[in-house]
């Protein structure tokens, strides 16, 4: 096993001084990382920051209604690496229900341990939990209608994952530090499975801290192709949906602050809909059967080798042609009468 040095990694591009305008006019439909620095710099949770941990944890106390959140609870052992337990069956941390305030008292309770268990406040909404935190602190580049969740923790470690949503991750509290891989590293990251996962997505089953290339000899390329950065209280980051991501808590105390959204399509029109039928159509099908569906996405759905109707007048190219409204419901109502049918 080998270390990795991420200093040697490229760094993420950082764009100072963007508005909501440049940010859904440039940033957005460019789909690459970008660090936003001080973007959240005059939050009152940021601000609190440079009292330290015990002034943050009043300052979120006071929003919380005590309504119960998941609070994930690791041994030292795991050194913050929150994943699997060895055998795969479980994993190597608790889930507890309680309030945020408790979760955070007992993180301020192992701050000055030199090896203490690990705590992580996860992925809670704060308009369910901390009602009124969000239009103290808003973001922004985003319409309010888009709600925070808060993540709250030691120095843990997130292991690399991809969401279907587009992301702004902002520092409130202490330091991260994002490991970025773009979406065609797949082949190289040694994804788990999709049902049995730690908190909800599949991760990289190979270790970013100690990397065992032996066993994960791709891993070596992933990180040719990797992009960092760390973050300080009041820096924030975009990540693009589908972008792979590592993220660790550098402080003994963290809040982060992040956004989801653009992944609000229906069931049938959401992009993993398909990509689970396939999985239950095309998977073990035979080798000519595998070839010609690939043929048939590649041309009519991916278009690799351009207009794959131009050759048929407009007006009869039906849903292989450019869609409307009423050729959108027509295929719905297809699959449809095909799930009726059982699909024979």
């Amino acid at each position: 096993m080998t270390c990795v040095s991420l200093t040697r990694l490229s760094s993420i591009i950082e764009i100072p001084d963007v508005d909501a305008r440049r940010f859904a006019t440039e940033i957005l439909p460019a789909a690459h990382p970008v660090v936003l620095r001080k973007l959240v710099r005059a939050w009152p949770v940021t601000l609190r920051s440079d009292e330290g941990a015990q002034a943050v944890a009043a300052y979120l106390k006071q929003f919380d209604n005590g309504r119960p959140t998941t609070v994930l609870e690791a041994h030292t052992g795991t050194q913050g690496r929150l994943a699997y337990a060895t055998d795969m069956r479980d994993f190597n941390f608790n889930r507890r229900q309680k309030t945020v305030s408790a979760g955070l008292d007992d993180l301020l309770r192992v701050m000055d341990i030199p090896a203490p268990p690990y705590i992580y406040i996860q992925s809670t909404p704060t308009p369910q939990h901390l009602p009124g935190f969000a239009a103290e602190n808003p973001n922004p580049l985003l319409p309010p209608a888009i709600a925070p969740r808060i993540w709250i923790s030691n120095a843990t470690r997130a292991q690399i994952h991809n969401d279907n949503d587009h992301n702004i991750a902002c520092v409130a509290a202490g330091r991260r530090r994002f490991t970025l891989f773009p979406p065609e590293q797949l082949v190289n990251l040694y994804i788990g499975p999709m049902e049995h996962n730690p908190s909800g997505r599949a991760i990289s089953l190979a270790s970013l801290e100690e990397p065992d290339f032996e066993r994960f000899p791709k891993l070596a390329e992933a990180l040719k192709h990797a992009q960092v950065a760390e973050l300080e209280p009041g820096d924030a980051i975009y990540i693009p949906k589908y972008w792979w991501h590592h993220v660790q808590s550098l402080s003994p105390f963290n809040v982060l602050v992040n956004y989801w959204w653009g992944n609000s399509a229906p069931t049938a029109e959401n992009p993993l809909t398909p990509f689970l039928a396939a999985l239950l159509a095309l998977k073990d099908v035979s080798p000519a059967d595998k070839a010609y569906w690939k043929t048939m996405f590649d041309h009519y759905i991916f278009q690799t080798d351009g207009d794959p109707v131009a050759h048929i007048p407009q007006g009869h190219q039906g849903g292989l042609g450019p869609h409307n409204a009423k050729i959108r419901s027509g295929i719905l109502k297809a699959l449809q009468a095909l799930v009726n049918a059982g699909v024979r």
